[in-house]
């Protein structure tokens, strides 16, 4: 039975994605952004950066040894076309928090004017509230000694209402809510500085869905929150 109603759900939804058509943004907010990963496949980045898009995150690596195959050809192209990059972690709860850290130190060296590194925190992989806050806590701390600013928090709302909320208040928020119309409603009040808002958008150069994102605040806002230039950064 669940395996017809996972089936039921699939058709809906792309149903829905052909009929309706793709997600786009709205004119509500004006500095705009994209995340990708390996699934996107390969990326004609100069179609992308002719359509508006002003940032891209680009998943990097996950859990303690594994890296996304297209990370380094996304990280390098993304900054040919002058958008600003970011790259994210897919945090596994279950996995030392440590080792997870420095997967990430290892395989992404950021410059002056890239975006704060992410940490993609949405499961906890069978691990307590508890032990998922340890170990978030364990890497923030070691990425913001590595590179010298606060890394990005991201989740989607409900996850981060159930486990996230009152913590991690100095660090900066990405939140996922797939209306494109309401704002994400966090717990504790907070305020949040990206949201993903579609993961149905549809852009010239990426085949298939990609996730449209925007950015509470203006160009100069983004610029603000960009890696500085810092030599000792590895």
């Amino acid at each position: 039975m669940k395996q017809l109603l996972l089936l039921i759900s699939i058709l809906i939804s792309t149903a829905l994605f052909y009929f309706n058509g793709p997600a786009s943004w709205s004119d509500d907010y004006a500095v705009r952004g994209i995340d990708v990963s390996h699934y996107q496949e390969n990326i004609d980045w100069n179609k992308v950066a002719k359509q508006q898009v002003d940032f891209v995150f680009v998943k990097a690596t996950e859990g303690n040894t594994l890296n996304d195959k297209l990370f380094c050809d996304n990280w390098e192209a993304i900054k040919a076309e002058g958008m600003h990059r970011g790259a994210y972690h897919f945090f596994r709860a279950n996995v030392s928090p440590e080792q997870q850290a420095l997967n990430f130190i290892r395989n992404v060296k950021m410059e002056a004017g890239d975006l704060p590194p992410v940490l993609d925190v949405e499961t906890l992989d069978g691990s307590g509230k508890i032990q998922l806050l340890a170990g978030v806590i364990t890497w923030l701390y070691m990425v913001e000694i590595a590179y010298g600013v606060k890394p990005v928090v991201y989740t989607n709302q409900k996850f981060y209402n159930t486990y996230l909320a009152g913590h991690f208040d100095d660090y900066p928020l990405w939140i996922a809510r797939y209306n494109g119309i309401r704002q994400p409603r966090l717990a504790d009040g907070r305020k949040w500085e990206f949201w993903q808002r579609h993961d149905t958008g549809k852009l010239d150069g990426i085949a298939g869905a990609v996730d449209l994102n925007v950015f509470q605040g203006s160009k100069k806002d983004l610029e603000a929150m960009c890696m500085p230039e810092i030599s000792s950064r590895p």
